[in-house]
């Protein structure tokens, strides 16, 4: 595996001294080639070599050599399990907490807000109003979350699963589109900032959708759906995390046990375990009908602008900002080609003045990558379909899978042209090139 840590970290003193690759590379006496592949954690220096870069970075060496022979940084990752009224939740949190502590996690859960609060005495029906409700309800789940957080940073653990159980989007399901500004506002924030602030999020389908036998409202006390409204609800739900980079829809297609097993088996892919790779196909397909994609309740549109960076020929390095209406948040992507179908991905997520930096390191020889994305849910599958402003016949649809042989199913208001994705020159990469 890459030692991604030890390379940023390389490439944050070299940037914040403003030296270039080719400049720290004649002052250490290597080529500019070792030094892009520190930064690329494709290789380290010597301890002749951490001698001098701790002295032209002016800090201890020890910090170097203790990064280098394999000081490990702790990994936290907070994800969302959500779904419809009996989905399985109660039952997924503890397939999650013995599957990933055998995997070496510390797994910490964040209750359900709303049951805890309407247990309490705290509702809709006896606060002033459900805005006045739904806002004690995103600012307790926001505190919950930030002392989990402060918790998890404190454990010894060199991995950490904060699970929780609903997130802050669930709200909008429960308040019209005026109620939930009025919510969002009240605490500060705006809808990317708090859908996007999770790394990936989980919905299981509602047994009122393909497994109508078992749903019940008798396990949950603060459950009132009929199977009917539950249905309703979950679309609801699945509408409102749409738009978020990593979401997944797991149904009742199968027995209930395999249905916890598919949980399982989503989660551990998008944590890499056992290795952090993404299977994706992608299709070719006609300019899509633009009033239907953003007047259809499972779609919402996301404003991209992709950076290239300088990297080595063996892998793609590139940054990220991605929002709508002014808000926005940002990444870090390298990927590593495994097969024609399979690659490895690191991502994470960056600060504002950490995406400025690493933008001065961007590659002169392509051109900035500005598109506009539609995320779509659909059968419960998960499209992102790019319209690019260079074309007015064609976009690309992109489809993540977690088996190499799921079959993709689109609407019919979608046309398929081709599948591209062993076509490099459709990959954004081709197309950012000068």
């Amino acid at each position: 595996m890459y030692d991604y840590d030890f390379g940023k970290k390389i490439f944050e003193l070299r940037t914040g001294l403003n030296l270039s690759q080719t400049e720290l590379a004649e002052m250490l006496g290597v080529t500019n080639k070792a030094v892009s592949k520190w930064e690329n954690g494709k290789s380290k220096p010597t301890t002749n070599t951490i001698r001098k870069l701790a002295a032209i970075f002016k800090i201890d060496i020890s910090e170097l050599l203790q990064l280098r022979d394999g000081e490990k940084r702790m990994k936290i990752s907070k994800v969302v399990i959500t779904g419809g009224p009996c989905a399985g939740k109660s039952t997924a949190m503890s397939w999650v907490q013995k599957a990933f502590t055998q995997m070496g996690y510390a797994v910490l859960f964040v209750p359900e807000t709303a049951t805890e609060l309407i247990t309490g005495g705290v509702a809709p029906w006896t606060c002033a109003s459900n805005v006045e409700y739904q806002k004690c309800q995103l600012k307790l789940q926001i505190e919950k979350e930030k002392i989990f957080e402060q918790a998890a940073r404190s454990m010894t653990a060199d991995k950490v699963l904060i699970v929780c159980d609903r997130g802050t989007i669930d709200n909008k399901a429960y308040m019209s589109n005026v109620e939930f500004a009025e919510a969002v506002q009240f605490i500060g924030s705006n809808e990317v900032e708090l859908r996007d602030s999770y790394d990936a999020v989980f919905h299981l389908v509602t047994a009122a959708k393909g497994a109508e036998e078992f749903y019940t409202t008798e396990n949950n006390s603060a459950r009132t759906e009929t199977a009917q409204e539950a249905a309703a609800l979950d679309d609801k739900l699945i509408s409102a995390w749409t738009g978020h980079p990593h979401l997944r829809v797991i149904d009742n297609s199968s027995a209930f046990e395999d249905k916890m097993k598919r949980l399982v088996a989503e989660i551990s892919a998008f944590l890499g375990e056992p290795e952090p790779y993404e299977i994706e196909r992608k299709y070719l397909i006609e300019y899509p009908d633009i009033n239907w994609l953003e007047s259809n309740p499972t779609c919402k549109r996301i404003e991209i602008i992709q950076t290239y960076l300088n990297s080595s020929d063996a892998e793609e390095i590139r940054v990220r900002q991605r929002g709508a209406d002014g808000n926005y948040i940002y990444f870090q992507t390298v990927k590593r080609k495994i097969s024609d179908l399979k690659r490895v991905e690191i991502e994470k997520r960056l600060s504002q003045a950490e995406y400025l930096k690493l933008m001065m390191d961007a590659d002169t020889t392509r051109r900035q990558i500005r598109k506009t994305r539609y995320c779509l849910t659909y059968e419960n599958q998960y499209f992102e379909i790019d319209v690019y402003p260079f074309w007015t016949d064609k976009a690309i649809a992109e489809i993540e899978l977690s088996d190499e042989n799921s079959a993709v199913v689109f609407p019919k208001q979608i046309r398929v042209i081709k599948e591209v994705t062993d076509d490099d020159s459709y990959k954004n990469a081709a197309l950012a090139k000068l």
